[in-house]
């Protein structure tokens, strides 16, 4: 299905961002030249506007425009039911360490359809409370079909424009299926060091995988969370 056209004014500045054009805190061309370039209404530039802000990409500064956001977002792992807004489920973090390319844990190979000794890039992330403190440590894994094309995840920076977009825009492969399976057990040595608890520290893990239109796996993530910070809550219909 073709993109509309505030959807094409998103993207590009989505890729403008990602490619270092506007970098952190920078204004964002103006509603009057988008539509100069774009020729289209001030109402279909808003709504590109709408969606950028919604995504957590960039932030109104009043009387100037809007620039790009200096605290990007990112969300726990799980949970990304279609049409979650980032701005609304969305937390600071920390990236932790650099991406590598290694051998995937069992559980995570199976859920990418990996070979044993197959290896898929690793990038990890700590998930913050308001008052800065650890809320879950997530570690996300890119089968090397999706590593390949996207260069950016091998940088240690955070990527603008969320990595769910620009694996989508490298690749062309759009998320379409999500999968979470919610699992307790006790954290590890390392685990509760990153999250200065004591063990024995019991911990829930969210395992996420995300497929495209085939079926095919973009990405899995397993987030570790505190027991006592862990929550999760759904609202849905119900019949007789």
């Amino acid at each position: 299905m073709p993109m509309l056209k505030y959807e094409q004014i998103a993207d590009s500045l989505r890729r403008r961002i990602t490619e270092g054009e506007f970098g952190s805190g920078e204004l964002l061309p103006s509603g009057r030249d988008l539509c100069e370039q774009w020729g289209v209404s001030r109402a279909t530039v808003n709504k590109a506007f709408d969606v950028l802000r919604a995504d957590g990409v960039i932030v109104a500064q009043q009387g100037l425009g809007f620039r790009v956001t200096d605290v990007p977002l990112a969300r726990p792992a799980g949970g990304r039911r279609g049409g979650a807004a980032r701005v609304m489920t969305g937390r600071p973090f920390r990236r932790l360490g650099r991406p590598i390319r290694e051998v995937p844990p069992g559980d995570v190979a199976d859920a990418l359809e990996l070979r044993s000794d197959e290896t898929a890039l690793r990038r990890d992330r700590l998930v913050l409370l308001a008052d800065g403190s650890p809320l879950s440590l997530v570690s996300a894994w890119f089968p090397a079909a999706v590593a390949d094309h996207c260069p950016k995840l091998a940088q240690v920076n955070p990527i603008a424009e969320g990595t769910t977009h620009y694996v989508a825009r490298q690749t062309g492969r759009s998320p379409a299926r999500g999968t979470d399976t919610a699992t307790v057990r006790l954290a590890s040595a390392a685990e509760a060091e990153v999250f200065d608890r004591k063990a024995p520290l019991a911990v829930a893990v969210d395992l996420h995988v995300v497929r495209d239109v085939d079926g095919v796996p973009l990405v899995c993530e397993i987030g570790v969370t505190p027991s006592d910070l862990w929550e999760r809550t759904e609202s849905y219909a119900m019949g007789t």
